[in-house]
């Protein structure tokens, strides 16, 4: 069930709303053309009056593109179910991580401009804390990859993932799955794979599988043959049979493959 942050009768024009948020009017008037963000109300005149609901959804697609989504990653999260606790404590992780991170680096940046007023030569040791501020480190990855993928790739992955923040739980939770089910509905209804709603989402996961790879060719190699050897472990769910998972790879390889 969704939760809602409020609830009255207040309205507001797309003006207002565009004042009070930042945003300008041709943005709020765009996303009500791609249907991002459509006012639930309009005036006898057909003006744009926003509810109090249309807000929470404004914060949720604000606060989820804060975390670096795209549009269209945005509105393919909200309409999966966004939980709205989790996402403002995401938010707050993501402004605090940053803070925290900034805090660091000047910290390491104050000690190396000391040690070069000084008229001394920046230590070793300053360098390098000043690098791992830049630089910081990811997640550890998953056990079925480190059988495809060797420790420099997996360090790929990890680092971009780690720069990706919060961003990385709706990509890979939310966005990703819900890819995959939308593909395997099109399979199962005998959709071809060179069809371009097919395609369509294969160009998106192959987009996403960018974001976290670099667009490195054998470490995407080394994720598809982890996909092939374990798609439970690689999709967390245990309960599909492989051989429905490798039925839809092998769907997805042939719309890469077979362009229309």
């Amino acid at each position: 069930m969704h939760r809602c942050f409020m609830t009255t009768s207040a309205t507001w024009k797309v003006g207002r709303l565009a004042e009070a948020s930042g945003l300008t009017v041709r943005t709020l008037h765009h996303w009500d053309t791609i249907g991002l963000l459509s006012p639930s109300q309009r005036t006898t005149g057909g003006h744009r009056e926003y509810t109090e609901e249309d807000l929470v959804r404004l914060y949720q697609v604000l606060a989820l593109r804060s975390l670096g989504l795209a549009l269209d990653t945005v509105a393919l999260c909200l309409d999966a179910g966004v939980d709205p606790a989790r996402l403002v404590r995401d938010h707050l992780a993501g402004v605090e991580a940053s803070i925290a991170a900034l805090g660091v680096l000047r910290e390491r940046l104050v000690r190396l401009g000391d040690e070069l007023s000084a008229d001394q030569a920046p230590t070793v040791s300053a360098l390098l804390d000043a690098l791992r501020a830049i630089g910081g480190t990811g997640p550890e990855g998953e056990h079925t990859l480190g059988r495809h993928l060797d420790a420099d790739q997996i360090h790929v992955m990890r680092t971009r993932a780690a720069a990706l923040g919060p961003a990385t739980h709706y990509l890979l939770e939310v966005e990703w799955p819900e890819l995959y089910r939308r593909a395997e509905r099109l399979r199962a209804a005998g959709t071809p794979p060179a069809d371009q709603k097919v395609r369509r989402l294969v160009a998106r996961m192959d987009e996403l599988s960018a974001l976290f790879t670099g667009g490195d060719a054998g470490i995407s190699a080394g994720v598809r043959a982890a996909w092939h050897d374990d798609p439970a472990a690689m999709s967390g769910d245990s309960g599909a049979p492989a051989d429905d998972w490798r039925k839809l790879a092998d769907y997805l390889d042939r719309a890469r493959n077979n362009p229309a």
